[in-house]
Formats: C-alpha cells, structure tokens, sequence
C-alpha cells in the first residue's frame, strides 16, 4: 500500500537530488569558466590558472552526501500530505543550500584551500537552489494530479465520532490532491450507517481489533470527543499492539480555537494555548530589523509624491496636512498613528466614535482619492520607524472600538501580542474598511500564528499588486 509507496517515492526523491546536486555542480563549472570570464568583472588574467573539471568533481564525492544529509535535517523528505507544505519547503531548501555552502566553505577555510573558486560555489548554490525549486514544483504537481484521480491513496480508519471527525472529513474531501481514502468510522454512539460526507459509521469501538486483523490500513486516526477520553489508552493500546501508524487529532477547539504547540518539560508534554512566533527574541529582531531597511527606503521612494499630496491637502481644505489619532498597538499600549488628512476638521469627540461608510460627506474631494488608493497610509511609514508599528501585521483600531470589540468579538485582543501593520493578511483578503470584523480577526490569528518572513514578503507584494486600491475604503 501507501507505505511502500512512500518509500519508494522517498528513495526516488533522493536520487533525483543527488543528480540534480552533480548537474548544477557541473554546469557552475561551466558558467564560471567558459560563460562568465566573457565579462570584464569576472575576467582572468593571462596568467591565471584554474583547476580542471575532473579536479573539482573529486569534491562531488562528500559533497552530494553532505547536501543529502543536510536536506533531510532541513525536513526536506517528510511525505508531501496535508497542508501548509508550499512555500515552507522552499524555505527549508533555501536554507539547506545556504547551511551547505557555508559548511562547504568552512571546510576549504580548515584544509588551507585557496585555490577553488568561491565564486564558483556561489554560482552552485543558486543553480542548486533553482533546480531543487523546480523538482519539487513538478513532483508536486503529479501528486496532487494522480492522487485527484484516485491513485497513490492512503488508507485511513477513523475512531470516534465528533466535532473534530466532522472538521477532519471536511478537509480531506476539500483537498482530495492529500491522497486520503476514509473506509469508515468507529463509534459508540452513532448508528451504523449514519453517513458525512460519504464517510460512513461501520461499527463501534469494540470492533476495532478484529478489523485491524482483516485489513492493511496506512493510518488510525483517532478523533473521540472530550468526553470519551477515558476509552483513549485501550484505543490506542489497540492500534499501537496491530503496528498501524496512529494520529491523535484532540477534540480542544472549543478550548484551545487555533494550532496548539507542544512542549517537553523533562518528559512531561505541555500544550501552549496560543503559538505566536515573533515572541521568539531571532524573529522579532529579524522583523524589526526588515522594517527599518524597507520603511527607510519607502520612505525615500514616496517623499515627492508625499509633498504633492500635502500641497494639495492644504491648497483645497482648511486644517492640518497630517491627522494624527489614538490607536492600540504592541501589547494593549496606546500611540498616535499619523495619516494625511483626508476628511473635514472634526470634534475630537466625533471623531474617536466615528465609523467612516459609503459617501461620507465628511470626506474631502482629494480624501476620496488618496484613501482609494492608501496614500493617506504613507505618513505610517513614520510610525515604523519610530517602532510603534510594522510593515505587515494586524490593522490597529481606536480605543474606543478595541473596549466594544473586545466584548462582541472572540479572541479580539490576541492581535495585540504584536505590532499593527501598515498593511496585513486580512486587508490583502478584502477586509478593510466597513467588513466583518470577526472574519478580519480570523484572519489576524491566522497571521499572528503562521508568521514567517515568507509570509511577510508574500503580504507585501499582494499589497504592491492589489492591495491599494480599495473599493471598501471610503
């Protein structure tokens, strides 16, 4: 079945990637030393020598094992089932090619080697990098093909009958690409018979032995609800004793609503209700450290354009170019966010209670246009220097609405244990402006939680592409 499948896939996997290793380690030779010496900046000299192909191909000999070695470090050959795979296993081969190239140059450093090209090796792991990339795009466009029709299936028995069986079914008829075939499902309070989405109650959990001995299943999932744990150990003393891979997916939504992390404390497992991974001291630096460059440079690209838009705010409209207001940041802490004044000089009263809708006639002529098109965002870039706020991240709200939002809208307040952004994952979605909230909040969590730079960067040119112009921004 899929276990020998699996195998067979992974073993294929790693042969292609020591090919593809030799390959680009070959063609950079060729680049470096028959294609690129044509231009002045990587030019020889006459008198400059450089060791022949056959002398540098003897370095493939721990040079594909070590690669090897490191991918699968890197997780590069876990099975390609389930969700949230894409864009993190680029990442993982960017880095095994980083962590290669820097091992490879400590090693030349330690033998007092001085005469292979370093630029050589840099051309290698790009090469390396791209090709990798590529394979695993192909590979992982034939999966999801062959598994849609119907092969290369994983066999899987579910035990127990809940909210989390229901949401489990949900997903894998929604991503049929997973390659998972449900046979049924053991419960002890379902009729046999009763039907979700074609996955059908074939008896209870006392059954569960016999139907192990008959059957050669790839995988038990076990999905009681909170008030059937007591039945836990014998079911999973079942599974274990039949040797059939067995996952555990918790009934704690209610509880615990997004992904749960797990902790060691000296043997004793810990679940953290909440993941958030700029709490990590390495990623908030790295985040802080992006902002400062980017906003830096931003600011310098869109001063001319900030000059015109203020000149013409004060040549059409009586009241200060920048509108500064009261939001919540960075751990519940208050700030005075800046924009370019777009509506008519207001009541601070009005002004902390206000909710702008369609043709709000306090808009301004030019306050149309620039909150169309978020220009009157840019003065925020100040804001991110200043710290107060990130390039990406959770749109920060007014006092006022954060103490009623926080009553009416689950898990509110979470968006706090980072800094707003100038832009965000629920804005590239639509939701900006006069939209559901609770829908913008599940969105917020879904970014506070998947945080990665990738994720930075892909929020970034989504907002540069499609997330200036708003027609929900009035």
């Amino acid at each position: 079945m899929i276990k020998d499948n699996q195998k067979s896939l992974n073993r294929l996997h790693i042969i292609i990637d020591g090919i593809l290793i030799v390959v680009a380690f070959v063609l950079s030779y060729w680049l470096r030393f028959h294609v690129l010496t044509r231009f002045p900046v990587f030019a020889l000299s006459q008198d400059e020598r450089y060791y022949s192909l056959a002398k540098y191909a003897q370095n493939l000999y721990y040079l594909v094992p070590a690669y090897l070695v490191i991918y699968a470090n890197c997780g590069l050959y876990r099975p390609r089932r389930g969700g949230g795979r894409g864009l993190l296993e680029y990442w993982n081969l960017f880095k095994g090619n980083i962590l290669g190239l820097l091992v490879f140059a400590t090693v030349l450093y330690a033998i007092h080697e001085n005469d292979i090209s370093r630029g050589l090796f840099v051309t290698f792991a790009v090469l390396n990098f791209i090709f990798g990339a590529g394979f695993r795009f192909c590979l992982g466009r034939i999966l999801r093909a062959v598994r849609k029709r119907g092969f290369n299936q994983k066999h899987v028995l579910i035990v127990g009958y809940s909210r989390t069986t229901e949401a489990y079914i949900d997903r894998i008829r929604q991503n049929p690409q997973w390659g998972y075939h449900i046979h049924g499902i053991l419960d002890d309070n379902m009729e046999v018979g009763t039907m979700y989405k074609k996955a059908v109650v074939i008896g209870n959990c006392d059954e569960l032995g016999n139907i192990l001995q008959g059957n050669d299943f790839d995988e038990i999932v076990v999905t009681l609800g909170i008030n059937e744990y007591n039945k836990l150990e014998r079911l999973v003393g079942v599974c274990e004793k039949s040797g059939v891979h067995t996952k555990f997916i918790p009934d704690y939504r209610s509880v615990i609503p997004t992904v749960a992390v797990m902790e060691d404390l000296d043997g004793l497992p810990a679940i953290n209700i909440r993941n958030v991974p700029l709490n990590n001291v390495f990623n908030s630096l790295l985040k802080r450290a992006s902002d400062l460059v980017l906003a830096s440079i931003a600011l310098l690209i869109s001063l001319i354009p900030m000059v015109i838009i203020a000149i013409i705010i004060k040549c059409t409209s009586k009241g200060p170019i920048i509108f500064s207001q009261v939001r919540v940041g960075l751990h519940n802490r208050e700030f005075k966010m800046y924009k370019f004044r777009s509506m008519q000089v207001q009541s601070e009263a009005k002004e902390k209670k206000a909710w702008t809708k369609a043709n709000d006639a306090r808009v301004t002529g030019i306050g149309r246009f620039i909150r169309r098109t978020s220009l009157d965002e840019l003065p925020q870039l100040i804001n991110i220097i200043k710290g107060d706020m990130s390039l990406i991240g959770p749109r920060p709200e007014r006092p006022y609405f954060v103490e009623k939002f926080r009553e009416e809208v689950p898990r509110y307040m979470i968006k706090h244990q980072v800094r707003p952004g100038l832009s965000g994952w629920a804005q590239v979605n639509g939701y900006r402006g006069d939209t559901s909230i609770k829908k913008r909040i599940e969105y917020d969590l879904y970014y506070i939680e998947n945080w990665s730079i990738g994720l930075d960067v892909k929020i970034l040119f989504l907002t540069l592409f499609k997330g200036f112009i708003n027609k929900n921004a009035y």
